[in-house]
């Protein structure tokens, strides 16, 4: 929501970011007219904040030259997101970062005005993010605060790793780019030279890491959210098309927004597409919904679903 206050603020630091600028110019970054600009100047005066123009072709509004923005001036909406972010940081990190959290939110605090302060306190009550369907980090931890580490000093790491599809753990050797959380598990990005290619590894099936000699050099402009958002979409991905039937139906419905295509048949029944990484997770997740669903396609998840269930059955059988 934009306020008059908000705005206020944005013109202060664009002049303070920028002198000499034109009516026309801070109008349209603020969308308003040049008639309002100039209320809001009037306004800033009588706050005491000194503006003042220059006529000419280089002239232009500026603040007064020494003139600086107090530090953390916030709306109650900035400080709220601020507020709802460490809390965020928090939980999802854990050990990590939640000292720096803490501290950071026992600052604005410190800083906010009683309003700000009300606003943060009525967030904290009624817009909370918890339980996000994650592992506990304890374990983790160390691990993560060595890699951490690694990535910020660019040294290459050596790690002992238990993949999905090996018996036992192997001995990888990792330039960490970033670390990033997807689907309730923590990930380390980074060049494998073992594949020799990036690849993302899950932090809960690292057993070691060891920090080896030297540093690389990431590739230039890599962006390790648009490389994770890739990856999803990437060739590996398994598409499942399932049918909901009988009392199963409502589940599908209730879970409209995990599917890639919902279709409400004559029947009705209801067919929907899922979308998951690899064939593990998707049987895992579609034997969680019970008998009411039925694989279509493909093939590959049809058979791998009936194996789990007869292994299943198997553990259960009297004979």
């Amino acid at each position: 929501m934009t306020t008059t206050a908000s705005r206020l603020i944005t013109l202060i630091m664009l002049l303070q970011n920028r002198p000499n600028r034109k009516a026309a110019e801070l109008a349209a970054e603020l969308n308003v007219s040049v008639r309002t600009l100039h209320r809001y100047f009037a306004m800033l005066d009588e706050m005491g904040i000194p503006v003042y123009s220059e006529r000419g072709p280089y002239g232009g509004f500026s603040l007064v030259r020494g003139y600086k923005l107090p530090p953390l001036v916030f709306t109650p909406e900035e400080a709220t997101a601020v507020s709802l972010g460490t809390g965020l940081v928090e939980e999802l990190w854990g050990d990590l970062y939640r000292e720096a959290a803490r501290g950071a939110l026992a600052k604005l605090e410190n800083v906010l005005p009683e309003a700000q302060r009300e606003e943060v306190a009525w967030a904290g009550r009624t817009l909370v993010a918890a339980d996000l369907h994650h592992p506990s980090l304890d374990a983790q931890a160390a691990i993560l605060g060595n890699l951490r580490g690694a990535i910020r000093r660019s040294q290459p790491v050596e790690m002992v790793y238990q993949s999905a599809s090996a018996a036992g753990p192997a001995s990888r050797r990792l330039d960490p780019y970033a670390l990033a959380f997807r689907w309730g598990w923590w990930y380390v990005v980074g060049f494998c030279h073992n594949h020799r290619d990036v690849r993302t590894f899950r932090i809960d099936r690292i057993r070691e890491v060891t920090a080896l000699d030297g540093t690389f050099q990431a590739p230039a402009g890599f962006d390790a959210q648009e490389f994770m958002a890739r990856e999803v979409r990437g060739p590996q991905q398994v598409q499942a098309r399932l049918s909901f039937a009988g009392e199963a139906v409502h589940i599908a419905r209730l879970n409209r927004s995990y599917w890639a295509a919902f279709e409400e048949q004559p029947d009705g029944s209801i067919v929907v597409t899922m979308q998951a990484p690899d064939v593990t997770w998707a049987v895992s997740t579609i034997l969680a919904y019970g008998p009411g669903v039925t694989v279509l396609e493909p093939e590959p998840v049809r058979q791998a679903v009936e194996e789990w269930a007869r292994a299943i059955l198997g553990n259960y059988s009297s004979s």
